[in-house]
C-alpha cells in the first residue's frame, strides 16, 4: 500500500527539527531488522517519543506502526494523519480488537511500536511495563526490539508547557539487540528481561546526555536520583493515593 501521509509527515518533521534546531544523536539502529515484523518497545517521557522512535527506524527504511489511545484518532487534526500512517488505534475498554489488529500487522511483516509503560512518565525513571509487547511478540513470532529516549521530555511533557522555539535541545536516542521472545517462556519473564534492556539503554542515553540543567531553575527534566527535581515514583504514587 502507497504511504500517502507518512512519508510527506516525516518530511515536515525533518523540517521541524531543522527550525528547532534540534541536535538528535541516534545509535544502535541497526538492530532494527530491515525486513520482517518486529515490537519497537520505548520508555515513555514526552507526547512526542513515538516521533523519536519512529525516526529510530528511519535508517533502516522501516516505519512503524504505533499503538496509541484511541481518543487521539478522534482528534480533528490528530485523527486523519494517525489513521493515513495507518497507526494502531486502542480502546482500553476493548483491548482485544487492537490486540488483533497489532498481531496482523505484525505477521504482515510491519515493525508495530509500543509504550509498555502506557501513560507518560513524570519521574522520567522507567515505571513497570505491561506485558501485551511480549506477548505479541511470542504470538507473532517476531523480536522484541528495546529503545530508550532521553531529552524528549524538555520539548514537550505532561503538566509542563511546550517547547517549540530555536532551542537546540539535544535528544538522544538508544537502540539495543533484539530480545528474543520464545513461545515456551513465561511473558513475565520476558518483560522483566525487557526492562532491564530499556534501563540499560536509558542509563546509556542518560551518560551520553551532552548537556546538564543550566540552574536551579532548570532541573525540572531531571529525575530525583540525579539531581534533579523531578517528582519521586514514590512521591507520584502517593499523590495518586490521595
Amino acid at each position: 500500500m502507497a504511504e500517502l501521509v507518512y512519508r510527506p509527515v516525516i518530511g515536515f518533521a525533518r523540517t521541524l527539527f531543522k527550525v528547532w534546531d534540534l541536535k538528535i544523536d541516534c545509535q544502535g539502529t541497526e538492530n532494527i531488522p530491515r525486513s520482517g515484523g518486529a515490537v519497537l518497545v520505548s520508555n515513555h517521557i514526552s507526547y512526542l517519543d513515538f516521533v523519536f522512535a519512529g525516526l529510530a527506524a528511519r535508517p533502516q527504511k522501516r516505519l512503524v506502526r504505533f499503538m496509541a489511545k484511541e481518543s487521539v484518532f478522534r482528534h480533528r487534526i490528530s485523527g486523519p494523519l494517525m489513521r493515513g500512517m495507518r497507526h494502531i488505534p486502542v480502546d482500553r475498554g476493548q483491548g482485544e480488537a487492537a490486540y488483533e489488529h497489532a498481531l496482523d500487522s505484525l505477521r504482515s511483516g510491519e515493525v508495530v511500536g509500543i509504550f509498555p509503560e502506557a501513560t507518560i512518565s513524570q519521574s522520567f525513571t522507567l515505571k513497570s511495563f505491561k506485558s501485551g509487547a511480549a506477548r505479541l511478540a511470542q504470538d507473532a513470532g517476531v523480536p522484541l526490539i528495546p529503545v530508550a529516549l532521553w531529552g524528549t521530555q524538555r520539548l514537550w511533557t505532561k503538566d509542563h508547557p511546550r517547547n517549540f522555539k530555536r532551542s537546540h535541545t539535544p535528544i538522544t536516542v538508544r537502540v539495543g539487540e533484539a530480545v528474543e521472545a520464545a513461545r515456551d517462556q513465561y511473558a513475565g519473564a520476558i518483560t522483566r528481561r525487557l526492562r532491564e534492556r530499556v534501563q540499560e539503554l536509558l542509563e546509556a542515553a542518560q551518560r551520553a546526555y551532552p548537556v546538564r540543567p543550566k540552574g536551579p531553575h532548570d532541573t525540572w527534566w531531571m529525575p530525583a536520583h540525579l539531581g534533579g527535581t523531578a517528582p519521586t515514583p514514590e512521591a507520584l504514587r502517593a499523590a495518586e493515593a490521595r
